[in-house]
């Protein structure tokens, strides 16, 4: 539940409906409602903001499991704004009565307008403006932010983008996390062991729109000589044009992946009771596309 609920020795019981035992203050009302998507499914942690007549924060917080939001809030006007990634904005009134429940009902959110999406036919990532970074904790206490400064990749686009493909080649030696000590072990045969697996591969033949820019990715991922099935949670930022008036897209993406599901283990630096890296690494994308070179259209 949100909202500040006051005990039964501040005041008495608010009147009405399933909240009926809920005690507020003496000038105090309840707001709620339900969030709840196109398909009448709870929509959870969507942000909510209750504003007063004359547009003033009142209270904040995120809906709970079972997008409910809750608030007590003094007797008066007021204006609820919800918001959650991939739908429409929803604002609406209600008028709150000391000592009573003003219940808005299931408040549905609209998947908000999908941005144009790329031509069908082939792209490729632009490394120039395109980045594949990494965050992983350090002998389990600072951060250790790096990056792969070399990587390529293609996106064929098909006619229905669900059944469009991508593939995505980074240089396991390109890795750098700014100390050039650090970057030579990881290169060895503790960690990426480039010498023996000098390629990580991303192969993905699933897109699945998850309403709005929202896109989940689903592929192969193999690193360290093992494949993993792995789903990158990406925001699609839509359609440009570069200098030269070349059309490109653009979008991020985010996952997070388990060392020890590709045996990178170290058990050599573990034995000695050196935690070097946390078990999850965090990776994140910044990728923009092109019309790849020779391609119809280009």
């Amino acid at each position: 539940m949100f909202g500040r609920l006051f005990g039964k020795r501040a005041a008495g019981a608010v009147r009405g409906g399933p909240l009926g035992d809920v005690a507020v203050p003496a000038t105090a009302g309840l707001l709620s409602c339900r969030v709840l998507d196109p398909v009448h499914e709870p929509v959870r942690r969507a942000a909510f903001v209750v504003s007063d007549a004359e547009g003033r924060k009142v209270m904040a917080g995120e809906t709970d499991p079972y997008g409910t939001v809750l608030a007590t809030v003094p007797a008066g006007e007021y204006r609820l704004a919800v918001t959650s990634e991939g739908y429409a904005p929803y604002r609406g009134g209600a008028v709150v009565t000391a000592g009573e429940h003003q219940g808005l009902g299931d408040v549905l959110l609209q998947f908000a307008p999908q941005p144009p999406l790329p031509a069908p036919g082939d792209w490729e990532i632009d490394p120039l403006h395109s980045r594949i970074g990494f965050t992983a904790r350090h002998i389990g206490l600072a951060r250790v932010h790096g990056r792969f400064n070399g990587f390529s990749g293609t996106v064929r686009i098909a006619d229905r983008m669900e059944r469009s493909s991508m593939r995505v080649v980074i240089d396991a030696a390109s890795i750098d996390t700014g100390v050039r000590m650090r970057d030579d072990h990881l290169r060895s045969g503790d960690f990426l062991d480039v010498g023996a697996h000098p390629v990580l591969e991303f192969s993905s033949e699933r897109f699945v729109h998850r309403g709005g820019s929202r896109w989940a990715v689903t592929g192969a991922l193999t690193l360290h000589g093992v494949s993993r099935t792995v789903t990158l949670d990406t925001q699609y930022l839509g359609l440009g044009n570069g200098l030269q008036g070349e059309p490109r897209g653009a979008c991020r993406a985010t996952t997070e992946l388990h060392r020890e599901d590709f045996t990178l283990t170290w058990q050599a630096m573990l034995a000695r009771g050196i935690a070097a890296v946390g078990s999850s690494i965090s990776i994140d994308l910044d990728v923009q596309i092109v019309p790849k070179a020779g391609a119809p259209g280009s």
